[in-house]
């Protein structure tokens, strides 16, 4: 086959499964498989992109007031991103996971401590229950 040919029937493939109503899954048809699958639950990330931190030092904050400092350093909840979606702090090194707006620490000693990306160079630690925690961290450099 030529090469246009070749090409107008990937383009119409790629069409067709888009435009295809999300119903179709292949061989998959049963509902016990489906049933069967793994299952959203609250506290995990279940939607989004998957992404990487930057790498770099992070340190973690709470917030002050108007009387004193304008936050306060949690040097124990500091942490370093490495390569490969890993990171490593005072306790050893481990793994995140991060979806859409959300990471999750998967391994390790921050194992299950899930965080809300803010921005670029900042997080926000999230509670048990999804909501916020006041405790901010913020990327301070490179580590090189």
């Amino acid at each position: 086959m030529k090469t246009r040919y070749i090409f107008l029937l990937v383009v119409s493939a790629a069409a067709a499964a888009a435009l295809l109503p999300a119903q179709s899954h292949g061989q998959d048809r049963s509902s016990n498989r489906a049933a069967s699958r793994p299952q959203a639950t609250a506290g995990t990330a279940n939607s989004g992109v998957l992404g990487i931190l930057r790498h770099g030092n992070w340190e973690c904050a709470l917030p002050g007031d108007a009387g004193g400092d304008a936050y306060l350093p949690q040097p124990a909840e500091a942490f370093r991103i490495g390569t490969a979606s890993s990171y490593e702090n005072a306790g050893g090194t481990g793994i995140y996971l991060m979806r859409g707006t959300e990471v999750i620490f998967t391994r390790g000693p921050k194992k299950d401590e899930r965080f809300r990306v803010l921005g670029e160079n900042t997080l926000q630690k999230l509670e048990r229950d999804g909501t916020n925690s006041k405790l901010i961290c913020t990327r301070v450099g490179s580590g090189d």
